[in-house]
């Protein structure tokens, strides 16, 4: 597959990597519908670097040298995926310099932060390779990583199981005016991160958000859980710019969350 950076200068969002349908399931709130296409993609305008691979999406900053998000749908055939793949850190070849690098993080004591899940990239060879660049990595807590944000990430596949598809946004949150950087290429160090999630169900379109701090975080997901709507104001001010995660859903779905959907 051949991948291709694309810059725009219209906000726009992108078309769908694909098209999922939900399963039917008697007795649970499964939607019977497909999504339209691109539900996973944020709004994204000028400036941007966009870049697409075979599993995700992502707008990579080549200020802070991390994405400012990465979204991809992640459906239930593709959590039973098992392909497996040491972890091989490189630079994305479709990304233009500046970008970080493994040399970046060597040391650093910061954990080289997936935000789309190599666990979610089972089902593809290229996914796995790919969800390695550093286009989809953050510096991340150790501690954070291991606990809290791997406990999002287990839940965000038993969704996909359960729903059939989960959409899902994420990326870093920069809360201080002086940031940390790590590496000769000064790769910034987030306060916070984010996740975002929505799914397809018979009620209606559902959605949940997680924040995490950047530091030794070990609860389970319902204790990060928030609105989407908060988390956009949260990046929106962490990026000076207007942001809509989910732009193709109902603005009535962003606004609370019913922990009913996502207690799996």
């Amino acid at each position: 597959m051949q991948h291709k950076t694309v810059r725009t200068a219209l906000m726009v969002t992108a078309v769908a990597l694909c098209v999922a349908c939900s399963y039917t399931r008697s007795g649970d709130a499964v939607a019977q519908v497909p999504a339209a296409p691109g539900t996973e993609l944020p709004a994204f305008g000028e400036g941007e670097d966009i870049v697409r691979h075979t599993g995700y999406t992502a707008s990579y900053n080549h200020t802070t040298l991390c994405p400012d998000w990465v979204a991809w749908e992640l459906t239930a055939e593709e959590t039973r995926g098992s392909y497996e793949q040491q972890r091989l850190f490189s630079r994305d070849p479709d990304v233009s310099f500046p970008k970080a690098s493994r040399e970046d993080y060597s040391r650093s004591g910061w954990d080289k932060g997936h935000m789309a899940p190599h666990a979610d990239m089972k089902w593809s060879l290229q996914a796995l390779t790919e969800s390695d660049y550093f286009t989809n990595i953050c510096p991340q807590n150790k501690e954070m990583n291991a606990q809290a944000w791997r406990k999002i990430e287990e839940l965000t596949r038993r969704l996909a199981q359960h729903y059939g598809a989960v959409y899902v946004v994420c990326g870093p949150i920069y809360d201080s005016a002086e940031r940390r950087h790590i590496g000769e290429a000064c790769v910034h160090v987030p306060d916070r991160f984010y996740k975002a999630l929505a799914v397809n169900t018979s009620d209606g379109w559902q959605t949940v958000a997680f924040v995490v701090e950047n530091n030794r975080q070990t609860f389970g997901p319902r204790h990060y859980a928030v609105s989407v709507d908060s988390v956009e104001a949260l990046v929106a001010a962490s990026r000076g710019v207007a942001t809509d995660l989910f732009p193709t859903l109902p603005e009535e779905a962003e606004q609370a969350f019913d922990w009913k959907y996502w207690n799996r």
